[in-house]
């Protein structure tokens, strides 16, 4: 299938292991001329707009009605996933070339630096440059929800809101070969406790999620008990409710709040359809990681997601990322056969 041929020439740009294609980089440019030549190929006006994300239009037979886009990203993290954000672009260039001119112009993007904070479609909604009326993002679930569901797609009704922020615990300092086990003050075994402590409140909560991906320890010796431990906390939640539950339990003042993204209920019907005209199970999955249609869904673009199952354990953002060929070439299809509700 051309989908499958076109991200394997994706992912050959770059030195591998895995894709290597950061955000503004000669790697990224060189997958945005390919993407935009597939356009053309395809029927459609391809163009950059001031903040560098690659649109191409195929024209609509009803001009004034606002336009319907689909696309992702053809950034990468280093030694990234074949699949990440690349499926989106090549089977949202396929979906349209299928479908024809419809009465809304369609549009395929590819967002710059999606990897490095959505700045190609944060630049979009700051710098109030063209945005569509509808969106629909195709992108692999990056995790193993749809695998232990059976599932090839599923519908994504929200994108997660997240909290960051530190605790720090402070103990005392002292040798480690002659101070009693009994005497001690370990910082680190304080915090030890309290990581253990918020990751259960946050298994209370229905999909809550907590994770603790730095820790320091002073002053760090091998030799000495720690004194203080400051670690950092990820924790995410799929609604506003549950996200203010999840702060509560965690009882800190976050130092950053991203408020959770709802999809627009016209555009997951219109997924939900396409996914029953396939006859697949219809499945609805929250997005537990950020992506452009959620910084879309927050500027007032009617939005939503579908997603394809991912393989592996769910394992994303590593070489070892992987989705069947069926399961890419279903993403297609229920891709088009939304578009075509919403066009």
């Amino acid at each position: 299938m051309r989908v499958l041929e076109r991200l394997d020439e994706l992912y050959a740009i770059g030195d591998g292991p895995g894709a290597n294609r950061a955000a503004y980089s000669a790697e990224e440019d060189a997958a945005h001329e390919l993407a935009a030549a597939w356009m053309r190929e395809a029927g459609l006006e391809a163009e950059w707009d001031e903040a560098g994300n690659l649109v191409g239009r195929l024209r609509g037979t009803q001009p004034e009605l606002g336009e319907l886009w689909t696309g992702s990203h053809l950034d990468s993290v280093p030694q990234g996933g074949r699949f990440d954000g690349a499926l989106g672009v090549v089977a949202g260039i396929e979906a349209v070339a299928r479908l024809g001119p419809q009465e809304r112009t369609l549009g395929v993007v590819a967002f710059r630096g999606e990897e490095v904070g959505c700045l190609g479609s944060r630049a979009c909604c700051e710098r109030r440059l063209p945005l569509p009326e509808l969106f629909v993002e195709l992108h692999v679930e990056q995790g193993p929800r749809l695998a232990r569901a059976g599932a090839p797609l599923a519908v994504v009704p929200a994108i997660v809101g997240y909290v960051r922020g530190e605790f720090r615990c402070e103990g005392r300092a002292g040798h480690a070969g002659t101070t009693p086990m009994e005497d001690r003050d370990d910082a680190l075994v304080t915090a030890a406790r309290r990581i253990l402590e918020l990751r259960e409140a946050a298994l209370e909560i229905p999909d809550a999620v907590f994770t603790v991906g730095q820790l320091s320890v002073e002053p760090g010796g091998v030799n000495v008990i720690p004194a203080a431990v400051t670690f950092s906390v990820d924790a995410r939640a799929p609604d506003r409710e549950r996200l203010d539950r999840l702060v509560s339990a965690i009882g800190f003042e976050p130092s950053l709040r991203v408020e959770p993204v709802a999809m627009d209920d016209e555009v997951i019907a219109a997924g939900r359809a396409a996914l029953e005209e396939l006859g697949l199970p219809v499945v609805e999955l929250a997005s537990g990681a950020g992506h452009d249609a959620g910084i879309l869904a927050a500027a007032g673009v009617r939005a939503a997601m579908l997603f394809v199952r991912s393989l592996n354990g769910g394992v994303s953002h590593s070489p070892d990322e992987l989705s069947s060929d069926e399961d890419v070439v279903l993403g297609v299809d229920a891709l088009e056969r939304t578009l075509r509700r919403l066009a």
